[in-house]
């Protein structure tokens, strides 16, 4: 299994940290019934840890006319929303939520020249709350398709989620598919775009980064 750049750190700390415990508990408690499943919890955990920070190479489903899904989960929010941080417009809201099983990398759902990238620092309230959008530590990119116009792309930290990793530049162009970023466990990506948009996906719906449609343009 590949890991994403994103856990290298992440997985030593948790390592040293498996091996300091480990090792205390033998050196404190002869109990074998308190050792093993010591021993036992450390490897699911860093099992799990390995599992959350792989990274998955899929073949690109690219359309023009198509907005794709950012990420892997749960369609939890298909509504109008008033975007007010750059579009200052109308716009349909789609929000996907990732569990902590689900891959955490994101993508570009369109291509087009990055116009607004900003970073806010925030809280880390349940990402399926309504608020996290608002107040949870988050990224907004903007880009401006050509067949759609501008869509908005917001990576949101969740209760587990501590950190934000966003690989996105202003003046850049965006690759429909390629690497947005990587959120650090359960977490959200909200989708805000025109109100012409024809959505093709459902509320509870599972998608799939890169491979699931989420819109068409008109």
């Amino acid at each position: 299994m590949r890991i994403h750049k994103e856990g290298r750190l992440p997985l030593l700390i948790v390592a040293i940290i498996i091996v300091v415990v480990s090792y205390a508990t033998i050196k404190i408690t002869r109990n074998e019934y308190i050792i093993y499943p010591v021993l036992l919890a450390s490897v699911l955990f860093y099992a799990f840890t390995l599992y959350f920070f792989r990274y998955v190479s899929r073949t690109e489903i690219s359309d023009e006319n198509a907005v794709m899904a950012p990420c892997d989960g749960i369609v939890v929010v298909i509504e109008p929303a008033s975007e007010t941080e750059y579009l200052n417009t109308e716009t349909i809201q789609v929000s996907i939520f990732m569990s902590p099983f689900d891959v955490h990398m994101n993508w570009f759902p369109v291509a087009g020249k990055i116009l607004y990238k900003t970073m806010h620092k925030g809280n880390h309230l349940a990402a399926w709350a309504p608020k996290s959008s608002e107040i949870n530590e988050r990224s907004t990119v903007v880009i401006d398709n050509k067949k759609g116009g501008l869509v908005l792309v917001r990576q949101i930290a969740g209760a587990m989620a501590r950190r934000v990793v966003c690989y996105a530049n202003e003046a850049d162009y965006a690759e429909q598919n390629g690497h947005l970023g990587f959120i650090k466990f359960g977490s959200r990506v909200d989708l805000f775009l025109p109100t012409d948009a024809n959505i093709k996906v459902k509320l509870n719906e599972r998608v799939k980064g890169t491979q699931t449609e989420i819109a068409r343009f008109s």
